[in-house]
């Protein structure tokens, strides 16, 4: 976490009293996956049995009470939560005594997550700021089968055998992973109630492959920071997911985005503009040996332009400003090639001058190396040639809140 976001989380005190709230803003989301090995070691296929996860996630916009909500997308059969509590996070998995709440659902401790769907919790007081961290404590008594995850958190989740939910020291957590369970959501209220919400949607650029872990340092992470830097202070939340395709769905990669805008984007409370970042891995997959995607079809421009269109008329259904990001440089990664090379080419040119997104964040030409403008600058490569780094994504955030 940057100085800048320290310094906000301390001197921007949240909203107070219910008499001034007026609705539900969404602070914090991750959009759900179905159970799978994923991009490392997780606890999605196994489930849980009589054991406590815990979860650290920041919010980017504060308030008087809080709510969580969980979902059970692709789960067959409903998950019976034993009980579950919220607090500040502290450090690792410890959390702030006194800070400790615990949640109910229609004002029951315990709930069942329906199956192949959601569950919100009752509104609870807590006074929390943007940029603020806190600690949502899942508790099962029973065994949940396979879970609805998200796999690329970039952030540390914890696991203790027993009900631990309420416990503010760290020690009985002893596992590890790095990707949020269930959880899907965070909302606050207690302020006005404003439509400023900004969505970023894409893949795993998005989602934050590269960054350094638990330092919040993915792109939508830094554009919330610049936006509260330069005055234009507003909620931005991640609805990336590592590896996601526009056109197909994929039992690694998450459902295509027509098949999850709405859910991921357009239910999303408060939610006024959506930035998308898709299009790579249509293009990428076929040039590369990933093994979880094949075969993987080779796609034309037209086709994803269709694809880009379907986005673009969903969110303006629904009154959503789209800002539409080129494809940043990838030449030299395992997703290039001749078909890759003119395939980016066409539909950035397309982006940038088809004047159908309300707005372009030109990321191609702000992250390209000085001399070839394939390639991703070295200086913003987290090594791969296809993922930024933490400078690479705050380069990005200007970039993007620039059309903001």
């Amino acid at each position: 976490m940057s100085a800048l976001a320290l310094a906000l989380a301390v001197a921007a005190p949240a909203q107070a009293g219910t008499d001034r709230q007026t609705g539900w803003q969404a602070a914090w989301i991750a959009a759900p996956q179905r159970a799978s090995t994923g991009f490392g070691p997780n606890w999605s296929e196994e489930g849980f049995t009589g054991q406590s996860v815990r979860q650290i996630v920041r919010l980017t916009a504060g308030g008087s009470s809080l709510r969580i909500r969980l979902s059970n997308d692709y789960g067959p059969t409903p998950v019976r939560l034993t009980g579950a509590t919220v607090a500040y996070a502290g450090q690792g998995a410890a959390i702030r005594p006194q800070s400790v709440r615990k949640l109910t659902f229609s004002h029951a401790t315990s709930a069942s997550i329906p199956a192949r769907g959601s569950l919100s919790s009752d509104p609870i007081k807590l006074d929390v700021s943007p940029f603020q961290s806190v600690a949502v404590t899942l508790y099962f008594a029973g065994t949940t089968g396979p879970a609805t995850f998200h796999s690329q958190a970039h952030a540390t989740s914890y696991r203790a055998q027993g009900d631990h939910s309420a416990d503010t020291a760290s020690n009985a957590y002893d596992q590890t992973t790095h990707s949020w369970y269930y959880l899907s959501g965070v909302d606050v209220a207690g302020g006005p109630r404003t439509r400023d919400g900004v969505v970023a949607f894409g893949d795993s650029i998005t989602d934050g492959f590269g960054s350094t872990g638990d330092a919040n340092d993915r792109y939508p992470d830094e554009l919330a920071e610049r936006l509260a830097a330069t005055g234009r202070a507003r909620p931005v939340l991640n609805a990336g997911i590592g590896g996601n395709l526009v056109l197909n769905d994929s039992a690694w990669y998450g459902d295509r985005s027509a098949a999850r805008f709405k859910r991921d984007v357009l239910d999303q409370p408060g939610v006024g503009t959506v930035v998308v970042l898709l299009g790579v891995n249509d293009i990428g997959f076929s040039e590369s040996d990933t093994p979880t995607y094949k075969p993987a079809p080779v796609v034309s421009a037209d086709e994803l332009i269709t694809g880009y269109r379907r986005l673009i008329r969903q969110a303006h259904a629904k009154g959503v400003k789209v800002i539409g990001a080129t494809l940043p440089p990838f030449k030299d990664s395992d997703h290039w090639g001749d078909h890759a090379a003119a395939l980016s080419d066409t539909v950035n040119q397309w982006i940038r001058t088809s004047g159908e997104f309300d707005a372009v964040a030109d990321l191609d030409q702000a992250m390209a190396a000085p001399g070839d403008p394939d390639v991703l600058n070295p200086a913003y490569d987290s090594g791969d040639h296809l993922h930024p780094n933490d400078a690479g994504y705050t380069a990005m955030a200007h970039v993007i809140a620039d059309r903001l």
